[in-house]
Formats: C-alpha cells, structure tokens, sequence
C-alpha cells in the first residue's frame, strides 16, 4: 500500500468513526414518544447502531491517532511531533471549549434558545470559563480531545515500554488487567482509552503489515478478527466484563481494516476530509435538531426513526457547508477550528 492509499484509508476510516459517532448521540425516542413502549421500541433499534456499532468510533480515533503518531518513531521524531500536535490538538481543544462555551452563555439568555437548552442561565465568570477550557463543561464529546492531550504528553513513556515487542506486550497485558479488574488506577487517565492508544501505538511500531498490499491472508486474518470481536460482544451483551468490551471495540476495528480494501472504488470525497470539524460541530448539530424537529413534527414511530437514521447524512451536510464557508471567508480560522488539516 502507498503512501496516498494509506492516509486515503484513514481518511475513509475516520469519517466511518464520525458517522458512529453521530448515531451514538442521536437518540431521539424518548424526545419524540416519551416513554411508551413505541418510544422504548425506536431506542431499542437506535442502540444497534448508536451502542453496539457505534462502540467502535471513539476507540477507532484513539487507534488513528496513535498509530499516526508512532509511525515512523523515534526520539529524534518526538518534538516535531508535539508541536504539530499542538496546532492539530491543543489549539483546537481550547477554542472548542471557549465556543461552546460562549454559545451556552448567549443561547441561555435568549428565551426560546434557553428553553430548548435546559440549563438556566449560565453564569459569566473567569473561573467558570477556564474550568470550560480545561475541561470541557460545555462539550462533553471532548473528553476524547483531553484524554488524547494526555496521551500524546505521556507518549515518551509509552515508547520506553512499546519499542520492544515483549516489554511492549507486557505493558498491553497489564493495562487490559487493570481494564478487567475494573481499577482505577489513574486517577486522571482513562485505562480504556490508553489501552486503544497503546494498541495503536504498538502497531505503528512493529505491525507495519497492515500497510502490507490486501491479499488472501489478510482478508483471511480480518474475517477471523471479525469473528472473535463479535465473540467478545455476545460476552458482554451476556455478562457485562469490560475485558470482553475493549476485547470487542479492537479486534472489530482491526478486523474492518484486514478487509477492507487498498484501493477504495469511491474514493476520497471532499466532505469526508474534515471529520475532526464534523466531531466538534456535530453535537450542537444533532441537539438543535432533534430538539427543534421534536417541536414541529408528529409524535410518530417511523419519523422518529427515519430523523435517527438520517442525522448522519443531515450532520456531514451541514458540517461540510459550514466548512466551505469558513474556508472561502475566514480562512485563518478555519485553519485554526480544525487543527490545520
């Protein structure tokens, strides 16, 4: 696989993750039904995609980055690559949050914007602000953004354990047992997500073969993958064990890359190359909609479905419109909102 296939893959790859993620925070059958066994029913249908596929999405950005990152590592690589990640992934981090939350301190004092929102009023105060920058009060899907930051500023440690095959296995090893006795052992550190981030990490450093041209084998290596990843869901599904869950989340993701493809029939749309734009917009996106649609139409199964359903394709739209404009009126910020890319 070339250099343009690859990044072309992630890109196609990222953008199936922000689909999932969209569908993850679409749930729209209480808004629409209440809780009625109609409301109960599109729920149950929506955690198909939204749960049980969606799980894979965050996971699948936590790998992308990772392996991104490590690709082609060494000490002499570690500051060049804490200063892109610093107009890619802090800089936007902080504007994210300091948007959201300037959004919520106009909308709560606008009566109709106010309503929709639930929160009150929100206060104005510097406290309150840098505690929305550094933790993202105002957009909750950042905890992946901050979870990332730490990542990346732990990532000389992490290459102490991964560079070698063993020490790295052993390192992965203790971390899924942490996972699997549910202990908190960092206290401001997600073990899963540094479990799919050492993961990735760990491949970029000695699994350079899933760069390898598609093949028998490989395809054959996917289907198995496939298979054990959807092994570990039916364990969970059954027992809720967070081994079997994180099991299920990476052996699922590796399996999909195994088969898909080198050399994708579709290509590479534009509207599928500013995903970390749609993951910040899209949450504002989905809420303002959902909300406002719930106002206007009728309490019906099939249109509370079909709305679910269709958020994706609405989301990419708007993000993308959104994009064209920044791109053609505000270039400078738009290179900003979306880290550079």
């Amino acid at each position: 696989m070339g250099e343009k296939e690859f990044h072309d893959k992630t890109t196609v790859f990222s953008f199936f993750f922000s689909i999932l993620v969209v569908w993850a925070h679409s749930y729209n059958g209480e808004l629409f039904l209440g809780k009625t066994p109609q409301g109960k029913t599109v729920l149950e249908i929506e955690s198909v995609f939204g749960d049980r596929i969606g799980q894979i999405a965050v996971p699948g950005f936590f790998l992308l980055s990772a392996y991104l990152f490590y690709r082609n590592f060494g000490w002499n690589k570690l500051f060049p690559k804490w200063r892109s990640r610093l107009q890619s992934v802090l800089l936007p981090y902080f504007l994210w949050n300091g948007i959201y939350y300037l959004g919520y301190v106009i909308g709560s004092r606008l009566p109709l914007i106010s309503k929709a929102m639930g929160k009150g009023k929100i206060p104005v105060a510097p406290d309150i602000f840098f505690d929305a920058l550094l933790n993202y009060r105002y957009l909750h899907t950042f905890w992946y953004m901050k979870q990332l930051i730490l990542m990346i500023m732990l990532a000389p440690l992490f290459y102490l354990f991964l560079k070698q095959i063993w020490s790295g296995l052993l390192f992965l090893t203790l971390i899924f047992f942490w996972i699997w006795t549910a202990r908190d052992v960092f206290p401001h550190l997600n073990e899963d997500a540094m479990f799919y981030y050492s993961s990735g990490a760990f491949l970029a450093l000695h699994g350079r073969q899933l760069e390898k041209p598609a093949g028998r084998k490989r395809f054959l290596a996917g289907i198995i993958l496939t298979g054990i990843a959807l092994g570990n869901l039916y364990l969970t599904n059954q027992y809720f064990l967070p081994g079997t869950t994180v099991a299920y989340r990476l052996l699922m993701i590796l399996g999909l890359w195994l088969l898909a493809g080198d050399k994708l029939p579709f290509g590479v749309r534009p509207w599928m190359a500013c995903n970390f734009f749609l993951y910040a917009v899209h949450f504002a996106v989905i809420r303002l909609i959902n909300k406002s649609f719930a106002l206007v139409l009728p309490p019906v199964f099939v249109v509370s479905l079909l709305l679910y359903l269709l958020m994706p394709a609405v989301v990419v739209g708007v993000s993308y419109g959104l994009s064209l404009i920044l791109r053609q009126w505000a270039p400078g910020l738009w290179r900003a909102l979306n880290g550079g890319r």
